[in-house]
């Protein structure tokens, strides 16, 4: 670890959230020497305060140990760096359109591969007015389920949530074209292909 770069990180963030060294010791029940010593790359946190220092900067604590925080590069009209990431605990689901570190229940998920979708998730697509109407003959017990579908075309990305026992079906504006992907809580992240 490097205390200067540390330091560096933690003055940047303090300043970007309007705090004064005097009010972040306060939030931390630390003086404000400690604060400036931080900052000049004279010393560390100690570890007990890393939680804290997390919660008030909105930043990852492994990003405030490196003294970096690395800015995602711009992605600009396409969706090629979509990735979706479901907790393993409780069942969360997102997306990121980028690179991201996504933590749930404590643990860092790592984004899902899509696999190509076999006969059983391929859904029965209609049309209801200006909507594609797609069902499923998939099994929605808690045990195995469909736990969201997603529509992504180059601008949007529909994300939508299902749950067990309920129908396994979607309905969403027709917007060109676009990939649909579902997530199958036993056979993960599927692509569907384009529609």
């Amino acid at each position: 670890m490097d205390c200067s770069k540390v330091g560096q990180l933690i003055l940047s963030l303090r300043q970007e959230r309007g705090l004064t060294q005097k009010q972040l010791a306060e939030r931390l029940g630390l003086s404000d020497r400690t604060i400036s010593k931080w900052e000049r790359g004279l010393g560390l946190p100690d570890v007990s305060l890393l939680r804290e220092l997390s919660a008030v900067f909105g930043v990852n604590i492994e990003q405030i140990l490196a003294g970096d925080l690395q800015p995602n590069e711009q992605e600009v009209g396409n969706m090629r760096k979509l990735k979706f990431y479901v907790c393993p605990n409780c069942g969360s689901a997102l997306f990121a359109l980028g690179e991201a570190e996504v933590t749930c229940c404590g643990r860092r998920l790592q984004p899902l591969e899509a696999q190509p979708a076999d006969e059983l998730h391929r859904p029965e697509v209609g049309a209801v007015e200006d909507e594609c109407y797609l069902t499923w003959t998939h099994e929605m017990s808690k045990e195995h389920y469909i736990s969201f579908v997603a529509y992504a075309t180059y601008d949007r990305v529909l994300f939508m949530k299902l749950y067990p026992e309920q129908a396994a079906e979607v309905r969403f504006p027709k917007q060109g074209r676009g990939d649909l992907y579902l997530y199958c809580s036993q056979h993960g992240l599927l692509k569907l292909g384009r529609f």
